[in-house]
């Protein structure tokens, strides 16, 4: 297999593009957080107000993004924004970010979530079943399925673009259509009298316990409960910029990125919303605050189907989760690789192979993946690092309006829609967001932001090291 390549083969499409982007979005979590999300607010209108707001900052950004992509259509996607808006450290910070846990911790909690949902047809693969004991860490049947899996889809990602394209556009359609199926049964088999109770009393906010007792929050920390319950919406909602990162394999970049992050991040908020607003015309409030192991889409699913709403789930999730990670592992390690041209990552990693892919860095990628999913902590990370994806998010934004003093003369074949308004009002969105986490919920944000600093003194190590080869 020869080394080098001379450069990334433009393969894909923009229905190819969209399918990343809403196959990189939909894992497992529209059918676990909402769950979470209402215990911190209680109510129906509430749950949906989560939802909308987080599709909004999402649409918001996606759109935004679309003019940097426009600018800069090359592999490495947001690295590559914040680098040229800002300096090299600040890209790497994101970069370094992204490597050790918001990209690979993603993979890990995703593949895991495929393996506890097989164990729903296949018990042995159960996450209660212990197959290594080592006494520090024990390591569950789920997770050595989730090692199979990610190891799996890098291996097909590394024989070239065509593989990982087909699986990811196949597994999307899929799941976007069966979700659809769902959400569309579940509103037309609607239980009149839970629609009633959950909406007669929509717009209390106010904690709601597993038990069904009640908490009402004293004046501004109602606000911080909203913050806390996006932290799951906006994980589930997150990886939509992972097309950017594979700018170079898709074809006239400049325009079928803007418009697979619009229709990408679009058909997921509404699938997203109508989802929601399913729960609440099957299940209690309370039901859904409590359902077991935070499984909100079982418990649905079995109101509308009977027993057989577990199995039907459990297959969704499944093909809703190995796409997903197709997805993450296809266009992650793009950015790695954009790294390495840079040096600033390991020399092995900036290489392609001679399927025109980048080997080394699927690789790195997966060995990371998998030792989050054998660590069992990349739930508390992922927690975390919602606060370090945001910051990063507004970074980017804020980087439209540098670029546009610092570059007026550079080609924009795509403007940031609503520019100045609508990236303004996702940075104000952006920032209440993180302030209201640091001072209600400082357990999501010091944890994240101690792993991006970590990143300083790795810049200057990797900055001193050029400079003696040089």
């Amino acid at each position: 297999m020869s080394e080098q390549t001379t450069a990334f083969k433009p393969s894909l499409g923009l229905l190819d593009a969209t399918m990343i982007v809403a196959g990189s979005m939909i894992g497992s979590g529209i059918f676990i957080v909402s769950a979470d999300i209402t215990r911190n607010v209680g109510s129906a209108g509430w749950l949906i107000v989560v939802w909308l707001l987080t599709g909004f900052m999402t649409l918001t950004a996606a759109v935004s993004y679309g003019e940097l992509s426009a600018m800069f259509p090359k592999a490495g996607g947001q690295y590559v924004y914040l680098k040229e808006a800002y300096n090299p450290l600040i890209g790497f910070l994101y970069g370094w970010s992204f490597f050790s846990v918001i990209q690979t911790a993603t993979i890990a909690a995703v593949a895991v979530a495929f393996a506890k949902f097989t164990a729903y047809l296949i018990p042995w693969f159960s996450e209660d079943l212990v197959a290594v004991n080592f006494g520090f860490i024990k390591i569950s049947h789920a997770q050595l399925l989730s090692i199979v899996i990610i190891v799996l889809l890098t291996y097909i990602n590394t024989r070239g673009i065509k593989g990982g394209k087909a699986i990811q556009t196949t597994f999307t359609l899929t799941k976007l259509l069966s979700l659809f199926g769902l959400i569309v049964f579940g509103l037309i088999m609607a239980k009149g009298n839970v629609w009633h109770a959950n909406w007669s009393d929509a717009w209390s906010l106010h904690k709601l316990n597993k038990d069904g007792t009640v908490e009402a929050y004293i004046s501004a920390a109602a606000l911080g409960a909203v913050a806390a319950a996006m932290v799951g919406s906006i994980f589930s909602s997150d990886a939509w910029n992972n097309v950017t990162f594979i700018a170079g394999e898709i074809r006239n970049p400049q325009k079928n990125i803007g418009l697979s992050l619009f229709f990408g991040t679009l058909i997921v908020t509404i699938i997203y919303v109508t989802a929601n607003i399913m729960y609440t015309a099957q299940l209690p409030m309370h039901e859904i605050a409590s359902a077991e192991k935070d499984r909100v889409a079982v418990v649905a699913s079995n109101a509308i189907f009977g027993n057989a709403g577990t199995i039907i789930i459990a297959l969704m999730i499944m093909v809703s989760t190995f796409g997903c990670d197709n997805g993450l592992i296809l266009a992650g390690a793009r950015v790695y690789y954009t790294m390495a041209k840079d040096k600033l990552f390991f020399k092995k990693v900036g290489s392609l192979n001679n399927n025109a892919v980048p080997q080394v860095s699927l690789w790195v990628q997966c060995l990371f993946a998998c030792i989050w999913s054998i660590s069992g902590r990349y739930g508390d990370l992922l927690d975390m690092i919602s606060f370090v994806a945001v910051a990063f998010y507004i970074l980017t934004i804020i980087g439209i309006f540098i670029l546009r003093k610092k570059r007026p003369d550079t080609e924009r074949p795509y403007k940031a829609f609503g520019y100045p308004f609508m990236p303004f009002l996702y940075v104000l969105m952006g920032l209440a967001f993180c302030i209201l986490l640091i001072i209600y919920k400082p357990q999501y944000t010091w944890p994240g932001l101690i792993i991006t600093l970590i990143g300083v003194p790795l810049y200057y190590i990797a900055v001193a090291n050029n400079k003696e080869k040089q």
